[in-house]
């Protein structure tokens, strides 16, 4: 988990981007069922506000966040100021308001009067809720927004690379994460990331570069092995993609990528589509 505390996991995030000549097509992302907290209270520093309403707001986003969207709306409407309009949009998040949230959360970022680390972290969490939403250029627009507030954020830079790729704009992405490695070399999800984006320009050699630079900083990095997997079907070796698959799974089981895995095992079994 990063300092802003993301909305969206490596795997979640893999499944935005186009998948042209894998096993599955990356590109559904559902927001998350009512009631279901996606976004922990964000970490310190930095803050856009503080005092007890907004503390005690934050901390209802897990346990209640019907009740921390309820709280934070009357507290916005007497003057809660910025507090209550970012745990009001953390809550429309948390509640499957995607869309709503990252405008929020977007308005806020740039509106707010806070210093520009803190900017900086509301408009990272609204490129994440953008992406929920499956609105990439509003993600990609956001987080270029918050790249003039912190240039040298490795986190802000993924995330770009992420709407990037959605909107099919490979070479942006790889610019974005060739700049965030370079900020941060031990960094296994961007590498991830940029392996996926070569591949989508049918360089394996160099995809497969990064996915072994990956599992070398963390072996067990689910996501990794999910993305080595496709490249491996890529080179037509079925038997150490079924073991990747499977390996994934294991290591990260209920989440959008042992759910990918799985995918991909199915059609994997069921063999090439007859003419």
């Amino acid at each position: 988990m990063d300092r802003r505390g993301r909305i969206i996991g490596v795997g979640a995030a893999l499944a935005l981007m186009a998948g042209v000549g894998c096993v599955i097509a990356w590109r559904a992302f559902q927001a998350p069922p009512e009631n279901v907290a996606i976004l922990p209270v964000p970490p310190v520093p930095p803050r856009i506000a503080s005092g007890k309403d907004y503390e005690d707001c934050l901390a209802m986003l897990a346990s209640d966040p019907r009740g921390a969207d309820g709280f934070a709306a009357a507290w916005e409407a007497t003057g809660g100021g910025d507090g209550a309009t970012h745990c009001y949009g953390l809550a429309e998040i948390s509640l499957g308001n995607a869309e709503n949230g990252a405008e929020i959360l977007e308005k806020l970022g740039t509106e707010s009067k806070a210093p520009a680390a803190a900017r900086a972290m509301i408009l990272g969490q609204a490129v994440q809720a953008w992406l929920m939403a499956g609105d990439a250029g509003h993600a990609y627009g956001a987080a270029t927004l918050a790249l003039m507030l912190s240039p040298d954020d490795p986190d802000l830079l993924i995330d770009r690379s992420v709407a990037a790729a959605t909107l099919e704009h490979y070479a942006d992405a790889i610019t974005d994460l060739d700049r965030a490695l370079a900020l941060d070399p031990h960094r296994p999800d961007a590498l991830v990331y940029r392996a996926a984006a070569w591949r989508e320009l049918d360089r394996l050699d160099l995809a497969a570069g990064n996915i072994g630079e990956a599992l070398a900083l963390d072996p067990d990095f689910a996501d990794a092995l999910l993305e080595r997997g496709i490249e491996r079907q890529r080179f037509g070796d079925l038997s150490g993609a079924r073991a990747d698959w499977e390996r994934a799974m294991a290591l990260a089981p209920d989440t959008p990528t042992s759910d990918l895995a799985e995918q991909n095992l199915a059609l994997l079994d069921a063999g090439p589509e007859k003419p």
